[in-house]
């Protein structure tokens, strides 16, 4: 099954779910409290350096690796970009 492109593309369920995706790949961290701007920068980094399928790519190695760890950083990034975006925060009370 070919992977979900990390940009806007047809792809992803939204745009939001693609920003997410990059959020997650990239090399920005909770801890670092980003600003919108930073979030911005990173999700754009995030999807020149890996590509279209690659943030997903990375999305899914890191679920198959760590699923603790890889939902507490999805959550994080899902909120981050609804944040950044000004978009409404996503239910995240079904991933819990």
């Amino acid at each position: 099954m070919p992977s979900a492109p990390c940009d806007r593309g047809a792809g992803h369920a939204s745009a939001g779910a693609a920003q997410a995706d990059a959020l997650f790949a990239s090399a920005l961290q909770r801890s670092d409290r980003p600003s919108p701007g930073q979030v911005r920068r990173a999700i754009a980094v995030a999807v020149a350096r890996y590509g279209d399928s690659g943030c997903a790519a990375r999305v899914a190695q890191a679920f198959g690796e760590q699923p603790e760890i890889a939902v507490t950083r999805m959550r994080w990034a899902r909120t981050t970009v609804a944040d950044a975006f000004g978009a409404a925060r996503p239910d995240l009370a079904r991933a819990a």
